[in-house]
């Protein structure tokens, strides 16, 4: 009894893997956008910030989310430049959905195995609030990197300088603030 419900658990792991796998190579671009360091360095230091003043975890996740997925678009314009012969064969946003699965393979573990993620009154809709903060972050960057090359398209060129830094950056404040003062109504769907 103890086997088949084990292996039950270990078919269901692979296939609820198989679709987040799926669903991310959805979600991410089609090609990687140019981040620069100065929009890492702000969303890094908006998390350090959110988590030193013991704002909620849905909130610090916003922002973690949002560095994930800035330091995997870094990475991957780091791995271009190198040019590197094994890369060459695969398409960009598989470098960028294999960059953000690493960047993610190393924040959530240590997370678990501290304690910060999986306590089971620490949750919004079911899912842990530092997770779904995070899922939030990952929308609320791409909007804003997504924003501020929609606008390069139409303009011609940016509208003002440090845009590719502030489109992103306000952004995940928004999502922030919503999430902040319109989150209760989640907790209470439960």
């Amino acid at each position: 009894m103890y086997n088949r419900r084990y292996a039950n658990n270990r078919l269901f792991q692979k296939f609820v893997g198989l679709v987040l796998v799926f669903f991310t190579y959805l979600v991410l671009p089609a090609k990687a956008y140019a981040v620069c360091p100065v929009c890492t360095i702000a969303v890094g230091a908006g998390l350090g910030l959110s988590r030193y003043l013991g704002i909620d975890d849905s909130i610090t996740g916003v922002w973690a989310g949002g560095l994930m997925v800035s330091v995997s678009l870094w990475t991957v314009n780091w791995l271009k430049g190198k040019n590197f012969k094994f890369l060459r064969k695969l398409k960009e946003r598989d470098v960028t959905l294999i960059s953000f699965a690493f960047w993610v393979s190393i924040t959530y573990p240590p997370l678990f195995w501290a304690g910060i993620i999986g306590h089971p009154f620490n949750t919004i809709l079911g899912i842990d609030k530092l997770v779904f903060g995070s899922i939030i972050g990952v929308v609320a960057f791409l909007l804003g990197v997504f924003a501020d090359e929609k606008v390069r398209k139409i303009k011609g060129r940016q509208l003002f300088q440090f845009q590719k830094v502030l489109f992103p950056v306000i952004s995940l404040i928004i999502f922030s603030l919503v999430l902040y003062f319109y989150g209760g109504y989640l907790y209470k769907i439960q």
